[in-house]
């Protein structure tokens, strides 16, 4: 790993960031590497007073009312961006007590994706939260099962994201959702090399119709893993994946999820269904997903 590949934690005003962050610095500690929580600002904040200007009129009437409501923005902003301050600082002193050495914090203007995807050239591993403040003031009915950015912003990137959950617990256990597939694959090259995994009991599960080759690739996974020292426990078991896949984490006390992200295109995905959704929206485990 880079010395200059950092952990990013993207992180939102929500009580999730919490979470964030516990992940984050045990990520952190485990690779060796430096710290950064981002919140991104949005350029385009409903501004939004609740005064009705539909009836002003008169001299250079539009001119005072464009420049009352860019003066409205500018104070809107300014109250972001102090408040927005003051969360990143509290972040950053968890994070201090946890052992962490100087980490960093960013505050950004724009687009989520758009920021991310700069960045990325100097990330190690992208850390969030499945849901954000949009699951705060949801109706509990209502809710997203994830947040409205996720499936967009892992789609542009290509480095591995750990999508985590409601708590933080040290992952003692391990699945890799597993499919011989190239993407699959670099899932379990990852956790073989990286030091997230060192000490933790490592599944590797194959579901689905049954295959021919099911035997050979799992071989091959688990003399990959084996072989960097992992403890591997594998798993052929036919059925439907999403089920499967559910059914293990519960019986085997999964802590941690392994799996490819959004394989297909968006319109496979809007016209049979998406896999990825459907984990991420229903599993209660953090989850590393590959692109």
């Amino acid at each position: 790993m880079s010395i200059d590949k950092k952990i990013l934690a993207c992180v939102d005003r929500s009580h999730f960031s919490d979470h964030v962050a516990d992940h984050a610095i045990w990520a952190a500690q485990r690779l060796k590497a430096p710290l950064k929580f981002l919140h991104v600002l949005d350029h385009h904040p409903e501004i939004g007073s609740g005064e009705d200007h539909s009836g002003a009129i008169g001299f250079n009437a539009q001119e005072v009312l464009l420049n009352k409501l860019s003066e409205e923005d500018a104070k809107k902003a300014k109250t972001a961006h102090e408040s927005g301050r003051l969360f990143l600082n509290r972040l950053r002193e968890r994070a201090l007590a946890a052992g962490i050495v100087a980490p960093d914090i960013k505050q950004r203007h724009g687009e989520l994706e758009e920021t991310l995807v700069g960045l990325e050239a100097e990330v190690e591993l992208f850390v969030w939260g499945r849901r954000g403040e949009s699951s705060e003031t949801a109706q509990p009915k209502k809710a997203p099962r994830i947040g409205r950015n996720v499936e967009n912003v892992v789609r542009a990137l290509r480095t591995p994201i750990l999508s985590v959950t409601d708590s933080f617990r040290v992952p003692q256990r391990t699945m890799i959702a597993f499919d011989g597939g190239s993407l699959t694959r670099r899932g379990v090259e990852y956790v073989a090399a990286s030091p997230l995994f060192e000490g933790q009991t490592i599944h590797v599960l194959m579901s689905g119709p049954e295959k021919q080759d099911a035997p050979k690739h799992m071989a091959w996974a688990e003399s990959t893993l084996a072989a960097a020292g992992r403890e591997v426990v594998p798993l052929l078991i036919p059925g439907e994946v999403g089920g499967v896949i559910a059914k293990t984490i519960e019986a085997q006390s999964i802590n941690l999820l392994v799996m490819g992200a959004y394989a297909h295109s968006p319109l496979r995905s809007l016209l049979f269904g998406c896999m990825t959704n459907t984990m991420l929206g229903s599993s209660s485990i953090p989850t590393l997903l590959m692109r």
